[in-house]
Order: structure tokens, then C-alpha cells, then sequence
């Protein structure tokens, strides 16, 4: 298998170390908009890096992402950029005729007048609209194939298939009790990605309803998650599970909470007053006249970069997803999860638990693809391939998941 890997950041670099240490690559190309970025992550690979090489690429520009993939003879392409880039780099793979996967999904777009009761776009619905060219070419994209989403629609499919006779609701549950020495204020993932999941309406399903919305942080709960990271509270966010799992899975609700905790909601309330969630250039001064610039943009250049916080990080990460139905006539309530330590994947990977949390997933993805252990055609997500081989292989690469009854 040869991969276009687009984006090195904390995620593409976590991609790189673990995909260095599997045998199933022949190549991997590692390209950002910035070559020292790139560069710097195959540096990074010492002795293993022999099947990887570094590329500048815009990852905005289809017809360049398509020759680079061209160039190279790379079968797929894997996105590791910001939502913003999905739609180029997926027509680019369609293009050049290679497998797409990322792990974010095409952006959405709130309801012009109902934003917090209907639809407006929705995520991924820009890349479905096109299921039909791929599955008609033979092609696969494979999408929202991160840690959620990804590993939580595994862990859907899992559950419906070996756990469950019937499923009333699934509930994505992510929390953790990491804390960054020095800084007050530092996400641990994208801050651009974590303002747009966070205040754009959050999608709930439910069968016979459909897809709606709420307002963000809505139905706030207190969630026990496990290993030691204890309660936690969750709010409603947007998240792509919720436009994915009703389209594999059958439940009768489906939800996203995220553990944001209350110190990190106020931050996001007051970004959006402000105006700094927005994407639409502002014209400011500048030492040499005006300059336009995004407020998000100069948010984000504000924080600290995650993927460099490793080294101050404490405690871990949880993703999973709770799942309520039945089971042979009785009522039946689990939580399937995956914890990493940040102490673990540094001293393992150099990586902090988040985005290495993130990345594992898309390279077990890869692993069952190059095997053909996983196959298909169209636009899937991860919840419409069997889930047994993913779980297996997760626990084969040293990072073992769980399961707990309710």
C-alpha cells in the first residue's frame, strides 16, 4: 500500500510513528502546506523511515494533491488537515482514482432561520451527495475513520452485531482528566476544530424524527468514565456519529456529548460573543496597511500548538460509546471505551494521548484495507464494515479497549 498522507501536524505526526512500526506500508509521503512540518515528521522516524518521504503540497489545490498522488503511485489518500480541507482532497483522491479516508467530515452549514430546531447542511452531506459517482467507479471513501468519529462507530457496529438484540440509543461519551502544567487555557486537539464542533448546533437522531438540532452544551449529564478519570460533565455537540450511525446501525436515539467542563464552555461562550469563532476575514492594521485575517485563525495562532504539550500533560483520554437495548428479553445498558495514558503513549510514541489517540485508528483502518480484511465501495463510514478485525487488530498494536456493564 502506498499513502498520500496530507497534513503533519500532532495527528499526522502520531500517524507516521505508528504507521512506521506495521509492515503492511510500502509508502508512505508525508505532505503539508509547510515542508519543514513534513520534513521534520519523517526526520523524526530515524532508521524506520526508509518507506516514508517528505512533500510540500496545498492541500486546497486538487489538480496538485492529484499529481502528487500521481507521482508517487499512491493508492490512497489519507486526510490528516482541518474540516475546511475535506471536500478538495476527497474530489483530488476521486480524481486520481485513489481510496479517500479521513477523519473529519465535510463542513456543515446551521438552518438559516431554525438553527437550533432543523438541519441546515449537514456534516458529511457534501461528500454523500457524491456516494454514487464512487460506488459506480469501484471506489471507496472511507470517512469519519478517527476516534470519533471512528473507533466509537466501531464500537456501534460491534455492539449491535454481537451484544444486542434490539438498541434504543447509543450515546458517543468522551471525557478525560488531562491537565497541562504552565497554562491556564490549552486545548489538547485543534482549537479551530473544537469551536466549530462545539458551537454549531448539535445533531440528535431519533427514529421516526429524523436528524434535528438543539442548542449548543444542551441536556447537560454526569458521566462516570472509566480507569480512574471519574465524573464527568457532558454536553450536546455536534459530532458526525450522529449523521453516521443511523445510516448502518438500527437505534431509536443517537447522541454526542463531549466532557468540555465548565471553565472550557465559558471560554467557548465567550469566544462566539466576541465574535472570534468567525472564519470571515476581518480587516485589521498592519505595519505595512490593512490586513485581512480570520479571528478563528488568530485564536488558534494564539494557543499553543497540541501536538507540543505532551511534555506538560497529565492524566488520560477516554473515548467510547454507551449503548441500551436488549438482550435475549432483558434490558441490557454497556459502555465500550478506549483510555490512553499520556504517560504511555509519550514514553511509547513521543505522542500526547489525544492526537495519538486519533491517529491509531485511521492506520488500523489502513492495515484491514491493504489485508482485505476490510473492502467496500461508495461513500461508508466505519460502522458499515464488520467490526470484530478492527478491535482485534487495535488490541494487537498494544492498545486494548474494554467494555463495561452499566
Amino acid at each position: 500500500m502506498r499513502v498520500l498522507l496530507v497534513g503533519a501536524g500532532g495527528v499526522g505526526t502520531a500517524i507516521t510513528r505508528i504507521a512506521a512500526r506495521r509492515p503492511f506500508l510500502d509508502l508512505m509521503v508525508v505532505a503539508d502546506y509547510d515542508p519543514v512540518r513534513a520534513e521534520a515528521a519523517v526526520a523524526a522516524l530515524g532508521a524506520a523511515g526508509d518507506r516514508f518521504c517528505a512533500e510540500r503540497v496545498d492541500a486546497g489545490d486538487e489538480a496538485q494533491v492529484a499529481a502528487l498522488l500521481a507521482r508517487h503511485g499512491c493508492d490512497v489518500l489519507l486526510n490528516a488537515t482541518d474540516p475546511r480541507f475535506v471536500m478538495p482532497l476527497f474530489r483530488a483522491a476521486r480524481s486520481a482514482g485513489a481510496t479517500y479516508l479521513d477523519m473529519a467530515m465535510s463542513l456543515s452549514r446551521p438552518h438559516p432561520e431554525r438553527p437550533y430546531e432543523e438541519c441546515g447542511v449537514k456534516l458529511g452531506d457534501e461528500q454523500f451527495e457524491l456516494a454514487a459517482e464512487w460506488a459506480e467507479a469501484g471506489a471507496l471513501a472511507l470517512v469519519g475513520m478517527g476516534v470519533e468519529p471512528g473507533l466509537s462507530d466501531v464500537f456501534a457496529r460491534y455492539a449491535a452485531d454481537e451484544l444486542f438484540d434490539t438498541v434504543e440509543e447509543i450515546g458517543v461519551r468522551d471525557g478525560a482528566d488531562l491537565t497541562v502544567d504552565g497554562y491556564d487555557f490549552a486545548p489538547s486537539f485543534s482549537i479551530w476544530t473544537t469551536i466549530e464542533e462545539c458551537l454549531n448546533p448539535p445533531v440528535v437522531y431519533e427514529r421516526g424524527r429524523g436528524w434535528f438540532t438543539t442548542a449548543p452544551f444542551s441536556e447537560p449529564e454526569v458521566f462516570d468514565f472509566p480507569e480512574g478519570i471519574g465524573p464527568v460533565e457532558c454536553v450536546n455537540v455536534e459530532h458526525e456519529e450522529v449523521l453516521l450511525m443511523p445510516r448502518w446501525v438500527g437505534a431509536d436515539r443517537v447522541t454526542f456529548k463531549y466532557g468540555l467542563g465548565r471553565e472550557f464552555v465559558e471560554t467557548l461562550k465567550t469566544l462566539h460573543l466576541l465574535g472570534l469563532d468567525r472564519t470571515e476575514p476581518v480587516t485589521v492594521p498592519g505595519p505595512d496597511g490593512p490586513v485581512a485575517v480570520s479571528p478563528r485563525d488568530v485564536v488558534a495562532a494564539c494557543l499553543p500548538d497540541p501536538a507540543t504539550l505532551g511534555e506538560r500533560m497529565h492524566g488520560k483520554t477516554c473515548a467510547g460509546t454507551w449503548v441500551r437495548g436488549t438482550k435475549d428479553g432483558a434490558p441490557r445498558e454497556v459502555y465500550l471505551y478506549h483510555v490512553v495514558d499520556n504517560q504511555w503513549s509519550m514514553a511509547e510514541y513521543g505522542c500526547q494521548a489525544v492526537v495519538w489517540q486519533t491517529a491509531v485508528n485511521p492506520v488500523v483502518a489502513l492495515e484491514l484495507l491493504a489485508t482485505g480484511a476490510w473492502s467496500g465501495t461508495g461513500v461508508l463510514g466505519p460502522e458499515a464494515f464488520p467490526a470484530g478485525p478492527f478491535l482485534d487488530l487495535l488490541t494487537a498494536y498494544g492498545s486494548p479497549w474494554g467494555m463495561r456493564e452499566q
